[in-house]
């Protein structure tokens, strides 16, 4: 996709919720690579690592996310192995695809030619222990000019289940790639929870900041600050690349990446990016969500999953069925009872320690532009509670996950998938 100048006015911000689902933003700020970023995080340690937060957790070690050394005890044996797609080895998950695998999570944050991007992925057995979790300090995101506005007590740092720079785990592999395009005004931790989860299974999950469409460069627009272009496509291409010749930062990673199985998945602008990027090198698996584009047919496609809210004022759920109807079997349609926008992201549940959210925390400390991207935060309580959603989205994408980058055979999953709670639709087409 050619890349788009930056052509959209100050005014423009106020049809963002119109734009969301196009893959074509226009934004602001120059291209940012993640090492010149001014240091936001709770550490203070002041290295310029975008996210790197302060990893700080409770400590109370029942090893939920953010119980910060919660890998001290010995893990006992690693689970049996079993057999993938043309010789892979991976170790046994659980039978219900929304249950959190055996792998412990690792992170890294690379830069991939100007691309700051994410990468989670199994890791070795045992390798968290005397770790902290990762957390993400999303200042780094605001524009420069914003960020600072923020202080540590009022900062919402988002806690992963997952742990910084561990050991790739290379007992098993090579491991299948689940490439994830964030939306507009949004960042490349917004799904964390969908991340991690599939790498907790066997997969390594990558997610970039993208340049034109992330949060620093759509608030830029009402910040008076300089444009610049998207090229999520052109994106995508860079960071394929990168996994297919490991070297550099990406060096732990040789050996170990099935290139021919990928899967590519993204929310609202992301979700239309999923749809159209299906003619990647190895992309078997298009799992748009919240978008209301028709996947592309390409020969090397073998599953498509459409995923849409039914209460979502952004996209609405009519385009997510219009965008289903046009896609080529073998496809699946899931609709989401009572489900915003922004269900299928951690956005809404990303809290400071008084209980506000991040748009709140944004308009009491002035942050330019907060008020217009409140036009994309669909976060109200009365919407389906998000361990409802989250279930349906995590069994959902990784049933699809498994059975066509894994190779994975079994009953079906989806035999009895309409009756689950909060699926208000289901419709498949093998």
């Amino acid at each position: 996709m050619a890349r788009i100048g930056p052509t959209l006015a100050l005014a423009s911000i106020a049809s963002i919720a119109s734009i969301a689902p196009l893959a074509g933003c226009t934004a602001s700020s120059d291209s940012h690579d993640g090492e010149s970023e001014t240091e936001t995080s709770g550490n203070g340690d002041g290295d310029g690592d975008p996210g790197d937060g302060d990893g700080d957790g409770d400590g109370d070690g029942d090893g939920d996310p953010g119980d910060g050394d919660s890998g001290d005890g010995d893990p006992g044996p690693a689970p049996a192995q079993v057999e993938g797609c043309a010789g892979a080895s991976f170790y046994e998950v659980p039978a219900d695809p929304a249950a959190r695998g055996p792998w412990a999570v690792g992170a890294r944050t690379v830069v991939i030619e100007g691309v700051t991007t994410e990468i989670w992925y199994p890791a070795s057995w045992g390798a968290e222990a005397g770790h902290e979790p990762k957390t993400y300090d999303i200042r780094y995101a605001l524009p420069e000019s914003e960020a600072g506005k923020i202080s540590d007590d009022k900062n919402p740092l988002q806690v992963c289940d997952c742990y910084p720079e561990l050991a790739l785990d290379e007992q098993n592999g090579p491991y299948p790639v689940v490439v994830f395009i964030h939306g507009t005004a949004s960042w490349r931790s917004q799904s964390l929870t969908q991340m991690t989860h599939w790498a907790s299974r066997g997969f390594i999950v990558v997610s970039s900041d993208h340049v034109g469409l992330w949060l620093r460069d759509i608030l830029a627009l009402a910040c008076a600050q300089p444009g610049a272009s998207q090229d999520l496509s052109g994106d995508t291409d860079l960071v394929l690349a990168a996994l297919a010749n490991p070297v550099g930062e990406l060096e732990f990673l040789a050996g170990f990446v099935d290139e021919t199985r990928v899967a590519i998945s993204g929310h609202s602008a992301g979700g239309s990016a999923a749809s159209e990027q299906t003619d990647k090198p190895g992309v078997r698996v298009s799992i748009p969500m919240a978008a209301n584009q028709a996947v592309q047919p390409t020969p090397t496609l073998e599953s498509s999953l459409l995923l849409g809210g039914l209460a979502d004022g952004v996209v609405a759920y009519s385009g997510t069925q219009d965008g289903y109807a046009d896609s080529p079997t073998p496809k699946r349609l899931i609709g989401i009872d009572n489900a915003g926008h922004l269900a299928f992201s951690d956005i809404c549940e990303l809290t400071n320690a008084d209980g506000q959210d991040i748009l709140e925390v944004a308009l009491e400390t002035g942050v330019c532009g907060a008020e217009l991207a409140g036009l994309l935060f669909d976060c109200d309580p009365s919407l389906i509670d998000a361990s409802i959603s989250g279930h349906i989205i995590n069994y959902a994408t990784t049933a699809v996950l498994e059975q066509s980058l894994k190779c994975v055979e079994g009953p079906d999953l989806f035999a009895d998938f309409a009756t689950e709670m909060g699926v208000a639709e289901y419709q498949q087409a093998l």
